[in-house]
């Protein structure tokens, strides 16, 4: 499997979330767009702990 070149990082995606957090009155959509960034953020964190 090929690396990523800009690979999302988990402050990146803290800051997503945050911000669908403000907008939707606290709540973050399950599988939705900052979900998934969430989910990338961990796997690349994960990989490169490997």
């Amino acid at each position: 499997m090929n690396k990523p070149k800009n690979p999302v990082t988990t402050e990146a995606a803290a800051r997503i979330q945050s911000a669908e957090a403000k907008q939707n009155g606290g709540k973050v959509e399950k599988g939705g767009f900052a979900a998934r960034m969430q989910r990338a953020a961990d796997k690349a964190r994960n990989q490169n702990d490997k």
